[in-house]
């Protein structure tokens, strides 16, 4: 029976679920607004950063070095040879540098903590940094030669390196699941029957860090604007200096950093598994359709929305929690296309 103390434990699960999809709603929507890519391979990232840390804990070197390696390779031969092909050989170390060199630092640092007796936030640390280059990395591969093709083509090709994480995770890390040593031990009592467990309070307390840092880097830093100027107006934003291919390299920087926050929150609290990034992306996706893909304040109150709905749906039927949460979609998207307003070019083309 639901009583006011289960309807306070699924409260609490399910705001400790929203501050998770709130840090994966906010890199979706930081990515879509400035590259007009619909990110669905954020979950990937962020479980190969649960995975790494496993790893570590293990005592193994986390496979996601050689995943690096490969991307990092692939990355320096497209940009070497685009160079060639432009005649431009004076910016060949520079490339060979930042698409090469500079990914392969925190794969050195895994290499050196592997096996080792270094302490715990270290390791969490080396864990969040060796996923950093995986989607500027993936994204200069697969995106970056078509950022001037529409949303669908865009989204296609996201689809596909969701696939291709997928198939790569599989490949380096195996099909067995994994779940890592809770962060902070212990509980936090709220009242004489009820407690939450400090890594709920971590979870939460990281998520709102991170949403008010994110608030003043884009507010009060000079990259922080030019993202934001990019994501308001690419043409305008390039007319007065902002270079978009730049500002996205920063966005997908930004999300796969916060991929790996997420990763090493939810790794002791759940199994994960090669392939379980996919329904985390779906949800924070649902989360970002709440805020319209463009709205941080209303993407928030989606992801806790969203979570707070997984809670009780869980509660209500374990099998269909996840149908609950997705068919929420539909009337969102309903509301949005009632109240979109479309120009005349976009009515004449869909009029022919």
């Amino acid at each position: 029976m639901m009583d006011s103390d289960v309807i306070l434990i699924l409260l609490t699960d399910g705001v400790a679920n929203g501050a998770i999809y709130l840090l994966a709603g906010i890199g979706m929507v930081l990515v879509f607004s400035v590259t007009r890519v619909v990110f669905v391979p954020f979950g990937d990232v962020a479980v190969f950063a649960a995975l790494s840390l496993a790893a570590f804990e293990s005592g193994h070197l986390p496979p996601t070095v050689w995943m690096v390696a490969l991307l990092a390779a692939i990355a320096v031969g497209l940009e070497v040879l685009r160079l060639i092909r432009a005649h431009d050989y004076g910016k060949i170390p520079a490339a060979v540098l930042g698409w090469g060199i500079l990914p392969a630092l925190p794969c050195v640092a895994a290499w050196s903590l592997a096996g080792t007796q270094a302490p715990a936030a270290l390791k969490v640390l080396c864990a969040i940094l060796l996923v950093v280059p995986i989607a500027p990395l993936a994204a200069r591969i697969l995106l970056q030669p078509i950022a001037d093709a529409s949303s669908l083509v865009l989204l296609m090709a996201a689809l596909v390196m969701h696939f291709l994480f997928a198939g790569l995770g599989l490949m380096f890390f195996g099909p067995e699941g994994h779940r890592t040593q809770v962060l902070l031990d212990g509980s936090c009592d709220l009242g004489a029957t009820f407690a939450v467990s400090m890594q709920t309070v971590l979870m939460v307390g990281a998520a709102g860090l991170l949403g008010l840092m994110f608030f003043l880097f884009f507010e009060y830093t000079l990259v922080g604007k030019a993202l934001r100027a990019t994501a308001v107006n690419r043409v305008g934003a390039r007319l007065v200096g902002v270079r978009p291919a730049r500002t996205a390299l920063m966005a997908y920087l930004c999300a796969s950093l916060l991929a790996g926050l997420i990763g090493v929150l939810i790794a002791p609290i759940t199994t994960l598994y090669y392939d379980s990034g996919f329904t985390i992306g779906l949800k924070a996706f649902v989360a970002a359709i709440i805020g319209g893909l463009t709205s941080y304040p209303l993407t928030a109150l989606g992801a806790v929305a969203v979570g707070i709905l997984e809670s009780f749906g869980a509660f209500w039927s374990g099998a269909l929690k996840d149908v609950i949460v997705f068919s929420v979609l539909i009337p969102v998207l309903l509301v949005r296309s009632y109240y979109a307003v479309h120009s005349e070019d976009e009515v004449e083309e869909i009029n022919q």
